[in-house]
């Protein structure tokens, strides 16, 4: 059961009026509310609980953080991004006010489905889904996601897809090759890449955001969860080719997600833009590790072995002369 960091019913800034709560991670809750000064809108307020473990002032600068990038979230605008419209501090809690975004997001879709989801679906809804990420990566400075999953990505009535949930946000810094955290939080382990596992400490940049899509990719046509990152490191066999799984999966597509959720970074795509055209088969897998197809895999093997074959094919008449004769 759900606890609340507020209590429902409450009205924040004599404005936004919290009816329920819909969400609820280890740094947080997210509500549903009803704006008061504009009749009929509704808003999802995310509520960010403060480290009560962590000293006074360290709280006074995360708060002052979180206030500062906000701002650089509130300047986004893009069709397939919720619009943050207001940020403030009150009472010792941090709120991110976002527009209310209806529908089911896509593992409500995946379970309603009863198996893989179709390619040509996914595809369509990948579109839209690299477009935003591939936005929020340009901004300057980049945008990290860093908890892309089939549970934030929502599908609206009218067939718009909708990147959810600023939780995990992260703003790059120019000086700095680590990413500056606007609200705490650590990703979802299955679509996780191990580089996160480092906290703020860790290197994140825009192939964390791509495996984290190509592991949602991954599930939502499988209908597996991928295996996750550690595991991984440790057996790297668990993760199946998606086409093993769903067998009326493109081979383009299958290797596109497992080129996404390669292991090191440096063997990811370094863009979207990269990922998206290979994964539409607009341009095949660059790089050393590319997959052979299973006729160039056969032609290998027969040339590799060409000198075996031959004396195989000389017994082989010799032995049919000798039967005729």
């Amino acid at each position: 059961m759900m606890t609340s960091f507020v209590q429902e019913d409450s009205i924040l800034r004599e404005r936004y009026k919290l009816t329920n709560i819909v969400g609820q991670g280890g740094m947080g809750s997210v509500y549903r509310a009803e704006d008061l000064r504009l009749p009929g809108r509704l808003c999802a307020i995310k509520v960010v609980q403060p480290d009560l473990n962590t000293a006074p002032e360290v709280q006074a600068q995360a708060q002052e953080q979180f206030l500062q990038e906000a701002s650089v979230l509130a300047q986004l605008d893009h069709p397939s991004l919720p619009k943050v419209s207001d940020f403030f501090s009150q009472d010792g809690l941090d709120y991110l006010v976002m527009d209310y975004v209806p529908g089911e997001d896509l593992s409500q879709l995946l379970r309603a489905n009863g198996g893989p989801l179709a390619e040509k679906t996914v595809l369509n809804w990948a579109e839209q889904i690299m477009d935003a990420l591939a936005y929020l990566h340009r901004q300057d400075p980049p945008v990290l996601h860093r908890d892309i999953k089939p549970a934030n990505i929502k599908l609206t009535p009218h067939g718009r897809i909708k990147l959810v949930d600023f939780g995990l946000v992260k703003i790059m810094a120019h000086d700095d090759v680590r990413t500056i955290t606007v609200v705490q939080g650590r990703g979802t382990a299955l679509y996780t890449p191990l580089e996160q596992y480092g906290g703020d400490g860790g290197h994140t940049d825009a192939r964390t955001d791509i495996y984290a899509l190509g592991a949602t990719f991954y599930h939502l046509l499988t209908d597996y969860p991928p295996s996750d990152a550690k595991a991984r490191f440790l057996r790297p066999a668990t993760l199946q080719l998606p086409e093993r799984l769903n067998p009326a999966l493109s081979t383009a597509v299958s290797e596109a997600i497992m080129w996404a959720m390669a292991m090191h970074p440096d063997e990811r795509p370094s863009t979207v833009e990269e990922f998206r055209q290979v994964l539409f088969g607009l341009k095949p897998r660059p790089g050393p590790n590319v997959k052979p197809t299973r006729s160039s895999t056969w032609a290998k093997a027969l040339y590799a072995n060409r000198v075996a074959l031959m004396l195989v094919t000389i017994l082989f008449i010799l032995a049919l002369l000798l039967t005729i004769f």
